[in-house]
């Protein structure tokens, strides 16, 4: 597959699908490209081959799973439930259960992430905590308070020696490692807002992504909501300056598309991909250089819950409410 055609989404297809027995909440590729790993409403892991569609069921959380993450040899998966639980995962083994069981937030786990080298695991929850963990024996490193609000993101810099987190209120935290006190990066107030109504706040960064050479951190989530019941609002995704630590730039959408961007990650082409679901039905949207608004949407059969791009950019694996797990690329 040429450079130039992954290069540009306009060529992407609908390559392949499997229906799962339940709606899908999240996906999730190793970093070799052998399977997709899915969370669904029945609470189980789904590993799909990438070749076969073979799938095993792996069985542990007792809750939806919205976080995954792989260890950069590809042999061990991570996951993180609602269930406040981080379960460690044989890629390749027989087993269907875990290796290994952490109770590692009280309430919902929101979001993991896999520092480059795969030495630490950094999770995020409700409790407002975010949480580094030894990505071989579980041992729990820092623990870092100084949210306000539910964690909602995490993602590691490229150094591995910084973590970013993102909360509720579209606070974003960065954070040196053993350090206790976060450097404020930014307060995005477009990831948050109030229903005066019914009284309740929505945002958060439903979904985090770093630009290729760590320059620029991507947030995806709602804004302009009308309706926090119901999660009535546009599609966003904030774009922040790391070294300024100041939002550079509001992705949007040339419709003002309802819904939320659930997926977010920087495409090896140059620009960033995303995926969103809501009332204005489901996309996968391009953004590129300057321009806040899409170069190019594709649309999706059914709202997406989650995606996950292969290492070298040549397929985007999404969940979907339907139950089904498409994957898209060329060819």
């Amino acid at each position: 597959m040429s450079g130039v055609a992954m290069a540009d989404p306009q060529q992407w297809k609908l390559q392949k699908e499997y229906r799962l027995e339940r709606p899908l909440t999240a996906c999730h590729w190793d970093v070799r490209s052998r399977y997709v790993f899915c969370g669904a409403e029945d609470f189980v892991i789904h590993r799909v081959a990438a070749g076969d569609g073979v799938v095993k069921k792996l069985v542990g959380h007792e809750s939806w799973v919205r976080a995954f993450g792989s260890s950069p040899d590809a042999e061990v998966l991570y996951s993180g439930g609602y269930d406040g639980r981080l379960l460690f995962w044989s890629v390749s083994g027989d087993e269907s259960g875990p290796l290994r069981v952490i109770e590692a937030h009280r309430g919902w786990i929101r979001s993991l992430a896999v520092s480059v080298d795969g030495r630490r695991v950094a999770t995020c929850g409700n409790d407002r905590l975010v949480k580094e963990w030894d990505g071989a024996t579980g041992q729990l490193l820092h623990e870092y308070a100084g949210h306000g609000s539910h964690v909602y993101n995490v993602q590691y810099a490229l150094d591995g020696a910084r973590l970013y987190s993102c909360d509720l209120k579209g606070v974003v935290h960065e954070w040196s490692a053993g350090v206790s006190q976060p450097r404020v990066l930014a307060a995005v107030t477009e990831l948050h807002g109030y229903d005066t109504t019914f009284r309740a706040d929505i945002g958060g960064a439903r979904s985090m992504a770093l630009s290729s050479d760590g320059r620029q951190l991507a947030l995806g989530g709602i804004t302009k909501v009308s309706n926090a019941f119901a999660g009535v609002g546009e599609i966003v995704v904030a774009v922040v300056n790391v070294a300024e630590g100041k939002l550079q730039q509001v992705l949007g959408s040339k419709d003002r598309t309802v819904g939320t961007t659930w997926g977010l990650s920087w495409h090896p082409g140059g620009f960033w991909v995303g995926l969103t679901g809501g009332g204005g039905g489901g996309w996968l949207y391009f953004w590129k250089g300057d321009v806040a608004d899409e170069f190019f949407r594709l649309k999706l059969p059914s709202d997406g819950r989650g995606m996950s791009v292969t290492a070298d950019g040549a397929g985007v694996a999404v969940a979907h409410a339907d139950g089904q797990l498409r994957l898209y690329g060329v060819g």
